[in-house]
């Protein structure tokens, strides 16, 4: 079976390529352009594939009520209400166009997560090479539907869903034109605790869909992430700040500089060495074999003498016959003398 990829500004994502990470700006700029802008250069540096935004303002994505359905109880944000988080979250339009070109002025790729049409239609004027569906968006089939007419790449995320709405979304995603499409495992917990991942999920998702999957990850660090590449997930994505005390609405569950350079190296680390299913003596073992045992004459041995457990030894180093071997040799006949410390081979034996 083919792997099933997708392919962002030229790089192609599968489980047989090394992992794609995405670094999520969110609402780490915390006000300031020119955060966003470092928090680019930091990702780049860091070694991301690609840097993430996300595309609202307070009046596409909620409303401005302070009824007690739009209150926040709990959690990071408590005792705001919606309006207010996404008033301070929200990445301001006019910063879009010179963060494109910043990530382009690097090598970067960039793109976001649209959570209404407009949003789209600004993405689209600036060339956004794929899309990303958050989670909580994952049931907005009609946003789906619009996003993949666009005919780019699409990622969705699956926090909060049940099978049947990943399935739904997935189907949107295909009726609306969508050739190219990847979704994420994801809890939608901010921090969220690494033992609700069950990243045994991973494997379960590509067997049932046959896309490329990942891993959108809320854990405060890089183990869930590095884990989730040995089941297969091909991207991961994570929150990403200049600093974890900033203050910001994310920045408390955002990986630092350090942490998003040691998650690029980790998670490579850990697709290079799930390999491919092999046997049988690896290159760098190759030189090690003077410390595997063999069989060697310990005893001096004339020509025609048997072999026996008092001229023959299991020792270190390898190069003679197997220890395996030793019960089917004694008895047999030396074909010369054999001088101790010489591994017994077949052709020194009658």
């Amino acid at each position: 079976m083919t792997n099933p990829s997708i392919t962002i500004a030229g790089r192609r994502i599968a489980v047989d390529e090394p992992p794609y990470i995405i670094a999520e700006l969110s609402a780490n700029h915390n006000g300031r352009l020119e955060t966003a802008l470092r928090i680019i250069e930091e990702a780049k540096k860091a070694g991301a594939d690609a840097v993430k935004l996300q595309t609202y303002t307070a009046d596409t994505i909620t409303l401005n009520c302070d009824s007690e359905d739009f209150q926040i109880r709990g959690g990071l944000w408590d005792g705001k209400t919606l309006y207010q988080l996404y008033q301070e979250a929200h990445m301001p339009w006019e910063w879009h166009k010179p963060l494109f070109e910043h990530a382009r002025e690097l090598g970067i790729p960039i793109f976001s997560s649209p959570f209404d049409n407009t949003a789209v239609d600004l993405l689209e004027d600036l060339n956004a090479p794929a899309y990303k569906i958050a989670s909580f968006e994952a049931i907005d089939l009609p946003l789906i539907r619009y996003v993949a007419g666009t005919g780019k790449p699409m990622i969705i995320s699956t926090g909060m869903t049940n099978a049947e709405e990943v399935a739904e979304a997935i189907e949107a995603a295909r009726e609306g034109g969508c050739k190219e499409l990847a979704i994420l495992h994801c809890v939608s917990g901010y921090p969220a605790p690494a033992d609700e991942y069950n990243l045994r999920t991973i494997p379960a998702m590509i067997e049932r869909h046959g896309l490329v999957t990942g891993l959108s990850d809320h854990t405060l660090d890089n183990t869930t992430a590095v884990t989730s590449v040995a089941l297969g997930a091909a991207l991961i994505e994570k929150h990403f700040t200049l600093d974890r005390n900033g203050g910001g609405p994310d920045d408390s569950f955002s990986l630092e500089p350090a942490d998003l350079k040691a998650l690029c190296k980790q998670t490579k680390i850990a697709w290079s060495a799930l390999g491919k299913v092999k046997t049988g003596r690896s290159e760098s073992e190759k030189g090690n074999a003077q410390f595997r045992r063999s069989l060697y004459v310990c005893e001096p041995i004339a020509a025609g003498a048997p072999i026996t457990r008092e001229n023959v030894r299991s020792v270190r180093p390898g190069y003679g016959l197997a220890p395996k071997f030793l019960d089917t040799l004694l008895g047999r006949l030396a074909k010369r003398r054999l001088e101790a410390g010489e591994p017994l081979t077949w052709e020194s034996i009658k």
